[in-house]
């Protein structure tokens, strides 16, 4: 299966803006990489359409997953209950750090999952409860 996808840069620390097309193997072969440096910030979509596509930023041991489904629409995924939901926990969005309460925080783990999960089904509305912006 080929997916889309542009991260931050493992030299540069930055966003790269320029997709790349692969298979997913490539595409957790640098999510691996980036969490080894302890943040980043993803993209990914599927090639032959603009939208749907999340956006995964995490640092340390928390994570964030907004949804992209149309050019003015956005949600994000409700949280894990790992931060409690007065909490504000920052994570890379792009090249920014940007800060959000516990209600949309989950492990690093369960965000990778859910990533895949989107990959394998194609069906957002699979990967918990949303919340739109």
């Amino acid at each position: 299966m080929s997916v889309v996808w542009a991260t931050t840069s493992p030299e540069s620390g930055r966003f790269s803006e320029g997709e790349r097309r692969s298979d997913v193997k490539d595409l957790s072969d640098r999510f691996n990489e980036l969490r080894s440096r302890g943040q980043g910030y993803l993209e990914v979509r599927f090639p032959d359409t603009e939208f749907p596509h999340l956006n995964f930023g995490f640092r340390g041991d928390h994570a964030v997953i907004h949804l992209t489904n149309d050019a003015e629409g956005t949600a994000l995924v409700v949280g894990d209950g790992t931060v409690p939901s007065g909490a504000v926990v920052d994570v890379p969005i792009m090249d920014d750090l940007a800060a959000f309460t516990g209600d949309f925080v989950m492990s690093v783990d369960r965000a990778w999952s859910l990533v895949h999960n989107f990959i394998q089904t194609g069906a957002p509305s699979d990967l918990g409860e949303w919340c739109e912006l």
